[in-house]
């Protein structure tokens, strides 16, 4: 993108900010207090675990590490220790900074910088896992036997030794340079996504857009999901469901939960199949399906965008009493789930990790914690929207800069969606620069298939990229 180019879409970008009303800057009461709080935490009751050699694994520019691990071997299987953030040490219940979290949710992520859920004194420094530094964390203990999980969650002091990211892991275990705490990743990794195959649960490896930033100039990157990434995840989930079933037996909690797909959204996905000549065997379920699949390949490319339709309707559920809610399960887990691994960047974590805590103590949850559970699925929905919302918004702008002096070119790409009732209209993927976009043609486009199609439209903030077929 040339300079020139930056100037509409940095002023779509504020204008974007300013459409959702999100605020520019923490209050200076908001400061004051998460200042007083990094030099302060509350650490009564953190056990000393600084002699595990954590580490973490997150994208090379992050500094709001929420999440470090350290991996064992043991007689018959394996001792993962997950170290979160721990976020209550720094947020007193009911004051300014309480109240801010609150209003903002989540952390949202733009081309040009961030609008942080909580003060970078906090998210980027006092609460964050950075390497070299004691740091408070809730901090997970789970064995895995065979296909038994025994957990326990404790408050500690943590010490992280290394910063690493994805592809840096990646090539660590596939040189074979890797030492075995690093190296166990793949294991339990590979050991995780079998149970998930097994239990029916779905992950879905769908090519992502990235966003990428040099000397200033925005572009867009297909980026396919690393093993190393899907490992990494399933330690994630390991803890999530762990958590839930910790608040299931307490009786209270917050679960993530996911609706079962109608049949008729599955029966469509049959008839994707089919147009796509992708074999499905009735006897081969959904989820060992989508694992066998190429995202390097247009046609299983489109089909994997295709099921992403299934993976709608996720909520969060509050329950007390011991009565769980309908549905508890989240199905693309095949489990109970719940969020409880990024509590710097998501509001909800904060308080699963506090239940999980008063869970494994045998002991009632603080009362703050229970005061602001019935409110917490409704934050965390409008808070969901407005991230996805940026998310979204941000790619289609970064787009239609990238594209604004090229209307009327012609560009190769295949189409990976196609709308049901309206088949001369869908999504097309373009191959240079990695733009995904609305397609509309006069006939039913060919999904899955190549196709020349002709940019028609692209000016940031003002209109979408749009292409016709060439």
């Amino acid at each position: 993108m040339t300079g020139a180019a930056e100037t509409p879409l940095r002023a779509a970008l504020r204008g974007l900010r300013t459409e959702l009303s999100l605020p520019d800057d923490f209050p200076p009461g908001v400061l004051a207090e998460a200042a007083d709080a990094a030099r302060s935490p509350e650490l009564a009751g953190h056990a000393d675990a600084t002699d595990l050699p954590f580490l973490t694994i997150d994208p090379p520019t992050s500094t709001d590490l929420d999440q470090a691990m350290h991996l064992e071997r043991r007689a018959h299987g394996y001792r993962v220790h997950y170290a979160i953030a721990d976020v209550a040490a720094f947020v007193r219940p009911g004051g300014a900074l309480d109240a801010e979290a609150h209003h903002r949710v989540t952390t949202l992520y733009f081309p040009d910088g961030r609008v942080p859920l909580h003060p970078e004194v906090l998210s980027e420094d006092a609460a964050s896992l950075l390497p070299g530094r004691v740091r408070p964390a809730v901090l997970w203990e789970i064995d895995l036997e065979g296909t038994a999980v025994a957990t326990r969650v404790r408050r500690a002091l943590v010490r992280s030794r290394a910063q690493l990211d994805y592809a840096g892991v990646q090539r660590q275990i596939d040189a074979g340079t890797a030492e075995e705490p690093l190296a166990l990743l793949r294991d339990i990794g590979t050991l995780r996504e079998e149970r998930e195959v097994a239990r029916g649960g779905i992950s879905l490896g769908v090519p992502e857009q990235e966003i990428t930033e040099h000397d200033g100039r925005y572009g867009l990157a297909y980026r396919a999901p690393l093993p190393a990434d899907g490992w990494n995840a399933q330690i994630s989930l390991l803890t999530g469901m762990a958590a839930a079933h910790l608040m299931a037996e307490s009786g209270t909690g917050i679960l993530r939960t996911l609706p079962v797909a109608p049949d008729g959204a599955v029966a469509r996905l049959r008839r994707s199949a089919e147009a796509l000549r992708i074999d499905w065997p009735h006897h081969v379920p959904y989820a060992r399906l989508v694992r066998s699949l190429d995202p390097g390949r247009t046609d299983h490319a489109a089909f994997l965008q295709e099921c992403t339709t299934l993976l709608r309707g996720a909520g969060y559920s509050v329950f007390d009493g011991g009565d769980l809610p309908v549905p508890a399960v989240h199905a693309a887990v095949a489990d109970l789930y719940t969020h409880c691994t990024a509590p710097l960047r998501r509001l909800v974590d904060r308080y699963a990790s506090e239940l999980c805590v008063a869970a494994c103590e045998d002991r009632d949850p603080p009362e703050w914690v229970l005061a602001a559970l019935p409110a917490l699925p409704e934050e965390m929905a409008e808070g969901t929207r407005r991230a996805n919302t940026v998310e979204r918004e941000s790619v289609d702008l970064v787009e239609a800069a990238l594209l604004k002096d090229r209307v009327g070119e012609v560009f190769d790409g295949y189409v990976v969606d196609v709308r049901e009732n309206e088949p001369a209209t869908g999504t097309v993927h373009v191959d240079a620069p990695a733009v995904v976009a609305r397609v509309e043609g006069t006939a039913p486009l060919p999904l899955g298939e190549r196709l020349r199609v002709r940019l028609a439209q692209a000016a940031p903030g003002t209109a979408k990229a749009l292409f016709v077929p060439a």
